[in-house]
């Protein structure tokens, strides 16, 4: 009997763990800057550029290549989410000041969530997601860190801040992808 027990156990354990795996980005949502929701499972056969935004960071003026991204590409089925934060200590915004602060500065007009916890223990699910099904590639290490998910709602690259959206190694990734 113990060893029936112990095996009902091994394999309960497996299914849980194939279970987590089989997940993808459509599994998430957001809520988002505005209110309401944004699922990412409404972006089925889409390919999305997930991005980790903040307004005083030097990195702050690629809010510009972003928008320049989502303009080019939207009608090709892209999709560009911006998530502030503030995790690193450069978005002290209310999720007011957020909007007001693209939209007057950079025009933005692609999908943004609420700000939100990108790292740690209190990060979005998704970030967990992407930590486990990625590696440490998906952990973002300072803001306007890139993660692209496929149409199949897998995650295919990241890119670090430093990495423009407008830069052509990641262009070359978004048009092979679209």
């Amino acid at each position: 009997m113990k060893k029936i027990t112990i095996l009902f156990f091994m394999f309960s354990f497996l299914t849980k763990v194939a279970a987590s795996e089989n997940k993808t980005a459509y599994n998430y949502e957001f809520n988002g800057l505005d209110g309401g929701l944004i699922k990412l499972s409404e972006f089925k056969d889409k390919v999305i550029v997930i991005v980790n935004v903040a307004s005083r960071c030097g990195y702050t003026p690629q809010y510009e290549d972003l928008q320049n991204l989502w303009s080019t590409y939207k009608e090709k089925n892209l999709i560009v989410i911006g998530v502030p934060t503030n995790n690193f200590r450069q978005e002290p915004g209310s999720n007011k000041e957020i909007k007001n602060f693209c939209e007057t500065n950079f025009g933005i007009s692609f999908p943004m969530t609420e700000k939100i916890n990108v790292i740690g223990n209190n990060s979005h699910p998704f970030y967990k997601w992407a930590k486990n099904s990625y590696g440490m590639g998906a952990i973002p290490k300072w803001n306007f860190h890139k993660i692209i998910i496929d149409r199949n709602g897998k995650i295919i690259d990241t890119f670090n801040s430093f990495t423009k959206p407008s830069s052509k190694k990641f262009i070359k990734i978004i048009e092979k992808l679209i």
